[in-house]
């Protein structure tokens, strides 16, 4: 993987925690419109051109999981950006 600047890694898992925070499962019918992936992209979008696609694919899984799923385990994502910014 390619190295980010620490801003950028910042702005992901900023971005990654509000839209966790702001989620819950039935946002999409009370929201009239809400994707989840549109969120996943807001997440990603520090990351585009910097990354090869591949890597970007994988961040979206991992973040759409984080977005979903409450109790999942944040710690890898938040490994992966340190590692990435030269932390």
């Amino acid at each position: 993987m390619s190295a980010i600047e620490r801003g950028r890694a910042e702005k992901v898992l900023y971005r990654t925690a509000i839209s966790a925070f702001m989620y819950y499962p039935d946002k999409p019918d009370i929201e009239p419109g809400y994707e989840v992936e549109e969120d996943v992209a807001w997440c990603v979008a520090p990351l585009e051109r910097q990354l090869p696609m591949p890597d970007l694919e994988m961040f979206r899984g991992v973040i759409r999981m984080l977005i979903t799923a409450p109790l999942a385990d944040r710690r890898p994502l938040i490994q992966k950006l340190a590692e990435l910014s030269g932390e």
